[in-house]
């Protein structure tokens, strides 16, 4: 009977999300996987696998598509420029105000700690389940139906982005690399020092280095957040009070 049980509200669910993105999966345990963050896996007493993997994949799924859409749309823009609204695009912020656009945030599968917790409201969580959700697009059906999906989504948030002065606006790797680009000084590069706590609730320590000087040391509860917040910290030992925090991702500098 629990089993029965469980597989009816398994495919109510992806019935639910189906229609919420408008694409219908040919191998429904792809979209399930989408939906399952690490700490539902974990307290899980059947071995169910998250969605850690689909996400790294749909990560490389978002970034292609995301540089094809604005190479395109702004054929006359800098390459700096180009990298900026790409960023913007794939930001955890943005990702997660797509995921939420889609209702992400209803269908996740959480653990009852991080649901507790309001792991829901979480940008860090809701951006990682949209990029799964691309990976698994990618694998189920193809690039173009992951493309076309996700065009749909930034061509309602970008359709008003008119000038170069609105490119001001970006996250801190972006901003530290194009800093050091103008000071003819080499690209960045982002060492991991190590990571702690349980699979579902790990915390990433990284190191911001120009050659071989150090930057800055950050932590955070994915690789990414972590190096942000690295790129955060060298930006403000460099230029202190002139840059003005946004967001956790977003930066600009003052006039």
């Amino acid at each position: 009977m629990i089993g029965k049980y469980l597989r009816k509200k398994k495919k109510g669910i992806v019935s639910e999300v189906e229609k919420a993105i408008r694409h219908h999966f040919r191998n429904k345990d792809l979209l399930l996987q989408a939906l399952t963050h690490s700490s539902f896996a974990y307290e899980s007493q059947a071995r169910i696998r998250d969605n850690e993997l689909m996400e790294f994949l749909g990560d490389s799924v978002v970034g292609l598509i995301a540089a094809d859409f604005f190479y395109g749309s702004y054929p006359d823009v800098t390459e700096g420029d180009l990298s900026k609204l790409k960023s913007s695009a794939s930001s955890t912020i943005a990702l997660a105000e797509f995921a939420r656009q889609i209702m992400l945030d209803k269908f996740v599968r959480l653990g009852r700690g991080e649901e507790k917790s309001g792991g829901r409201k979480k940008d860090s969580i809701l951006a990682g389940t949209f990029e799964a959700i691309l990976g698994a697009m990618y694998l189920d059906t193809g690039f173009e139906a992951a493309r076309n999906f996700y065009l749909q989504l930034l061509r309602g948030s970008f359709k008003k982005i008119k000038d170069e002065k609105q490119l001001d606006i970006n996250n801190y790797k972006s901003a530290l690399q194009e800093f050091l680009q103008k000071e003819d000084l080499p690209a960045p590069h982002y060492k991991m020092l190590k990571t702690s706590g349980p699979d579902h609730k790990k915390e990433f320590i990284i190191e911001v280095f120009v050659n071989k000087t150090s930057l800055a040391t950050a932590s955070g509860p994915s690789r990414k957040a972590a190096e942000l917040k690295a790129a955060e910290q060298a930006l403000k030992s460099f230029f202190g009070k002139k840059i003005k925090s946004l967001t956790q991702e977003t930066f600009i500098f003052k006039k």
